[in-house]
């Protein structure tokens, strides 16, 4: 009998390690990183278009293999009040990025990672996803660590409501 527990608690711990390596594609997430586009130009784009329509730019810093990061884009884009708060006052961009990327045999790419987190004042520091809030001249702003956002497996939709909100060019005066 204590054989075939001890199977059975086997089983579920590996049923249950499994799960967690699930691929987020079989998760349901969507991947919304673009990995071949440069992201430097990415970033200068955002600008200057929130420059035009006075805003600010969010750049939500992480990749496809990130599992949080792919849940805040799903749980900001299902909520519709976010959503819309987020689309009337910023121009918001996913910005892939790797930590291995650093680590590249191709020095282009060592070369673009360490513009990057220049230009982004090191946000990786914070882990990932990391939320970098620019002005409309492309100045770092605010970097807003995400794990202050989450609660349980996801997001708590009012501390979230409450950063944007608090980094809107109405709320910061400029």
């Amino acid at each position: 009998m204590k054989r075939i527990i001890l199977i059975a608690i086997a089983s579920l711990l590996v049923s249950a390690s499994v799960n967690a390596q699930t691929p987020q594609k079989q998760q349901g997430l969507k991947k919304v990183y673009n990995e071949d586009i440069n992201q430097l130009e990415q970033i200068d784009k955002a600008v200057s278009q929130a420059k035009k329509e006075g805003k600010y730019v969010i750049c939500q810093l992480g990749g496809n293999w990130c599992p949080w990061c792919l849940k805040f884009a799903d749980f900001i884009t299902k909520d519709a009040e976010i959503s819309n708060f987020i689309s009337d006052n910023f121009v918001y961009i996913h910005v892939n990025y790797n930590p291995r990327m650093a680590k590249s045999k191709d020095e282009s790419v060592v070369k673009r990672s360490a513009e990057l987190m220049k230009r982004l004042d090191n946000a990786g520091r914070f882990g990932y996803p990391v939320f970098i809030v620019l002005d409309k001249g492309g100045k770092v702003l605010h970097i807003q660590d995400s794990s202050f956002l989450e609660e349980g497996e996801g997001y708590n939709k009012d501390k979230v409501i409450r950063f944007f909100k608090n980094w809107t060019p109405k709320a910061v005066g400029k």
